[in-house]
């Protein structure tokens, strides 16, 4: 349970923040454990185990079902967008993703890799078991804090 300051502090928009960074604070550890390197921009970047943007949605869904009542029409909404925001992690992005990926090996493989620019990204979407813990993670964080 989050302690009153008296401070005018908006507890769902907390809940959620602190959801985000923990979920990024975990890329970054277990990224550390299995590959033993360093990458900050972990605490920033998209994809990744567990999904930060899922762990965001759940837990403000359910801070704000706790606040404003379970039958609430601000929880429904909250549940939805969660819903839309975890099939486009899972689903869309994953797809631009792998997408991605395809072209970086085409133009490395047919093309001069000194002319070329850049790589385009390739880890943008999750796929389910990690949009599944950040869902796990999310609703835990809603309910303790």
């Amino acid at each position: 349970m989050i302690i009153d300051s008296g401070l005018p502090i908006n507890s769902t928009l907390l809940v959620a923040a602190i959801a985000w960074f923990t979920a990024q604070a975990l890329k970054f550890i277990f990224l550390l454990i299995t590959d033993k390197k360093v990458d900050f921009t972990r605490f920033v970047g998209s994809g990744g185990m567990p999904s930060s943007h899922t762990s965001l949605c759940t837990s403000m869904a359910v801070a704000v079902g706790r606040i404003e009542g379970w039958n609430s029409v601000i929880f429904a909404v909250a549940c939805i967008f969660s819903a839309v925001v975890m099939y486009d992690a899972a689903g869309v992005r994953r797809a631009a993703g792998e997408q991605a990926k395809v072209l970086n090996e085409l133009m490395y493989s047919h093309f001069d890799p000194n002319q070329i620019s850049k790589r385009l990204k390739e880890l943008l979407g999750h796929t389910p078991l990690e949009v599944f813990a950040g869902a796990i993670l999310g609703i835990a964080l809603g309910f303790l804090l």
